[in-house]
């Protein structure tokens, strides 16, 4: 992202800094390598990252995968949010491999975003990929747009949830799958 070297000196200078200052000459180049990395997904297909990790197979048991770190830019504020995902679906003659699950939701979160529709996108592109009888979402984030700016509340965290199929049908199932993540929230 060539573009961001210019673009961050002047930001540098219009803050009061000299980007001509030795601790600051490379940040331009290293500020457009991290926001390269930390967009990424705005270049990756759902279909291309996951590959060749979609199975036939049978059963049709719940299978979660939980504590997905995730780490994406807030929209509103260009500040980071981070936390742990957590994803489970109902097989329905297709599985998927299982670190295909944080890809998907790398994918999403490397971009600018808010925590809702990366909870969506994430539930969509499993309901989309594998056609299941169900898909759940759970995801927990502290927003540093939140904690070191405007309300200044450090601890505080929030969660968001996509269900999908029997998840959102089924008390019972979206009961389990919440029992089984519950153990993993922040504060445990």
């Amino acid at each position: 992202m060539p573009g961001l070297n210019p673009l961050t000196r002047e930001w540098l200078a219009a803050i009061g800094e000299d980007p001509n200052r030795e601790g600051l000459q490379r940040t331009p180049h290293r500020v457009a390598k991290a926001w390269q990395f930390m967009t990424a997904g705005y270049g990756q297909d759902v279909r291309e990252v996951v590959g060749d990790g979609v199975f036939a197979a049978e059963g049709s048991e719940m299978v979660i995968v939980k504590d997905i770190e995730f780490y994406s830019m807030c929209e509103h504020h260009m500040l980071p949010f981070y936390g742990r995902a957590h994803v489970a679906y109902i097989p329905d003659r297709k599985i998927l491999g299982l670190s295909k699950f944080a890809r998907i939701v790398d994918l999403y979160s490397r971009r600018l975003q808010v925590q809702e529709r990366i909870t969506t996108q994430v539930a969509d592109a499993v309901q989309d990929l594998l056609e299941p009888k169900g898909v759940a979402v759970f995801m927990e984030g502290v927003h540093l747009c939140m904690a070191m700016r405007g309300v200044q509340k450090q601890n505080s965290s929030t969660t968001t949830s996509a269900m999908r199929g029997l998840f959102r049908s089924d008390p019972r199932t979206r009961a389990e799958f919440m029992s089984a993540v519950q153990g993993t929230l922040r504060g445990r």
